[in-house]
């Protein structure tokens, strides 16, 4: 399993508005070929800045799938003005911390 971690900071004073957006583009991403699930957290000591969290399957359902669809372009559509500046996106993938196990792979 993929998360992709984002950081955002909203335009000070939309943070209500695009809270309401984001309920509304939620069942878009929700709907992707491997997606497992998402959160959007907010801050509570930098006012108008959000972390968000989804879990793909594989990276690809990310980067080739949600990125190149046409749910993506609705996604943008309600959400991406709020955003200045526009975030970075990263993947991670989890280390496994199991003694005598390998810290790379299954």
């Amino acid at each position: 399993m993929i998360t992709e971690a984002v950081m955002l900071q909203v335009r000070l004073g939309m943070e209500k508005k695009y809270e309401e957006a984001f309920r509304e583009a939620s069942p878009l991403i929700a709907s992707m070929k491997g997606y497992k699930g998402h959160e959007l957290q907010r801050c509570l000591e930098v006012k108008g800045k959000y972390l968000l969290l989804v879990q793909w399957e594989q990276l690809e359902d990310h980067t080739d799938g949600f990125s190149q669809s046409s749910e993506y372009q609705k996604w943008k559509e309600l959400l991406h003005h709020f955003y200045e500046p526009f975030p970075d996106v990263e993947h991670f993938e989890q280390v496994n911390l199991e003694k005598g196990k390998p810290v790379y792979g299954p």
